[in-house]
């Protein structure tokens, strides 16, 4: 059986969750409000089936919950553009690249949340 693949995605989210999350505000204290704010994942799904879980508050059998609040409240859409050259991956080179990907788009001027 081929190893699995693994997507880096990015997610555009609500500017609110700028001036609603605190812990988002401090994981970004370089944000002057020009550009988006972004969620960046990893996923062994597709981008869009693993965005839908996001939005849904998806669970696990065991009920542990599999999406990240921030998404499920302030996300708004995939951004494409921004990851589609990346991948397939395996996984431990997508956990690298998700952590690369989130330091260059705050680099860049986004402000950035992943886990």
């Amino acid at each position: 059986m081929p190893p699995t693949a693994y997507h880096v995605y990015v997610i555009e989210l609500s500017r609110r969750v700028f001036t609603e999350d605190r812990k988002f505000r401090e994981a970004n204290p370089q944000f002057n409000g020009v550009l988006e704010c972004l969620y960046v994942g990893m996923t062994s799904r597709t981008p869009e089936e693993r965005f839908q879980q996001h939005r849904t508050g998806h669970r696990n059998a065991k009920g542990h919950k599999l999406s990240s609040n921030i998404v499920q409240k302030y996300g708004r859409y995939l951004r494409p553009s921004l990851y589609r050259d990346i991948g397939p991956l395996s996984r431990a080179e997508a956990l690298e690249v998700e952590k690369g990907l989130t330091l260059e788009l705050r680099r860049k001027g986004y402000a950035v949340w992943s886990n």
